[in-house]
């Protein structure tokens, strides 16, 4: 509403009486005032009452005995994590085969037992693997050695810190692949997506009892969605996308599709069913207002964990590398944007928790390769200054 007061209309303001001088301070004081409370309504109608900006805290532990690398691997198994296998362009394009522990504190152990070397068609050392955990024993398979794509699966146990060669992946019945997802439920872990040559969507389940690969529903299910088609055929197919679990379910994110394209699909699965449930997309694709800010989650070669009843995804490659930390609520399918990763942006980390505490460690920006271990802290205002 545009107001004007004719001040011309009051040549004489004592002659006024006290209404008609009451009157006009009145109207000063709303046009004074009006500009600082619409922007106080404005900041009232804020649906959060504090800058997500600043929730949550990085806090840097030591830096690893083990030697900086990219696309390594790690498990759980108890109160430990367990970080092996990698490379590193900037050490005579070295692939690693050695296995180093974490504690729940922060500080790391002195190292494994190594992969051994001891068959002529495995390679140990490599990059891209993946790995899970079950029981006493953790498992990695799959990766690269930079020639060729390897199957070859190795059961560490904890016990008696020795390796021992299991199935090859899928039985041997397929091709080797790198950049695949893995995660354990159960008794049983479970290998999906991927690089072969094309990319790829299969899941198979790993049977510890039998030594045995088991293919199940791909992820989806159904065909491959032409863009536009939402989840109406099913998941698409990627490599380098990041998988997460809670209450015995298994959740996938984002991920690299073919064309170069990040993904914004979210699958769950339910290994009791073999069933994957679509969950709401990682973009701006409703009219509601949960996701208006949906605009960086996607993205490959992130790393995400699950840290009491809520899952954190950070780092990866969305354009470039970016520090972005998206918390997602199991309980509402929604993410909230947290604090941003404080150290560089990177792709090819690993990412676990300890009982009541998570840890990002390793990868790589370009030819700068990070053996830093950093611990995020949800409920702890940002400071930037530890």
């Amino acid at each position: 509403m545009y107001m004007k007061i004719h001040f011309n209309y009051l040549p004489n303001i004592a002659a006024y009486n006290f209404s008609e001088n009451f009157l006009i301070m009145k109207l000063v004081k709303y046009l004074f005032f009006l500009p600082a409370s619409v922007v106080l309504l404005l900041l009232a109608c804020n649906s959060s009452s504090t800058n997500p900006l600043t929730e949550g805290n990085w806090i840097t532990s030591a830096e690893s005995p083990a030697n900086a690398r990219y696309q390594p691997v790690s498990f759980v198994i108890g109160n430990i994590a367990y970080i092996g296998t990698g490379y590193n362009s900037e050490n005579n394009n070295l692939r690693y085969n050695d296995l180093w522990s974490v504690d729940s504190t922060g500080t790391w152990g002195q190292q494994l037992a190594s992969m051994p070397q001891t068959h002529t068609d495995s390679a140990p050392s490599r990059n891209g693997a993946v790995a899970f955990s079950i029981g006493r024993n953790g498992y990695i398979t799959t990766g690269t050695d930079g020639n060729i794509k390897l199957t070859d699966t190795w059961a560490y146990n904890v016990d008696d810190n020795k390796w021992t060669r299991k199935a090859d992946f899928a039985n041997g019945t397929l091709a080797g692949r790198y950049a695949a997802s893995a995660f354990s439920i159960g008794s049983y872990g479970y290998v999906t997506c991927g690089y072969d040559n094309s990319y790829l969507k299969d899941l198979w389940q790993y049977d510890p009892s039998t030594d045995k690969w088991i293919a199940k529903q791909s992820v989806g299910g159904g065909g491959v969605p032409n863009p536009g088609e939402g989840y109406s055929k099913g998941g698409f197919k990627r490599m380098l996308a990041t998988t997460f679990v809670y209450n015995n379910q298994a959740y996938l994110a984002s991920g690299l599709g073919s064309g170069g394209t990040n993904l914004s699909d979210f699958w769950k699965y339910d290994p009791t069913t073999d069933k994957w449930t679509p969950l709401r997309q990682l973009s701006n694709v409703s009219t509601a207002s949960y996701d208006d800010d949906y605009t960086d989650i996607v993205r490959n070669s992130a790393v995400s964990f699950v840290l009491g009843d809520y899952a954190y995804l950070t780092v990866g490659v969305n354009g470039g590398y970016t520090q972005k930390t998206w918390q997602y609520d199991f309980k509402n399918d929604t993410w909230t944007r947290k604090s941003s990763f404080e150290r560089s942006g990177r792709e090819g980390a690993v990412a676990f928790t300890l009982g009541s505490r998570s840890y990002v460690s390793m990868g790589r920006a370009s030819t700068t390769y990070f053996d830093d271990l950093e611990e995020w802290k949800p409920n702890v205002t940002l400071n930037t200054n530890d």
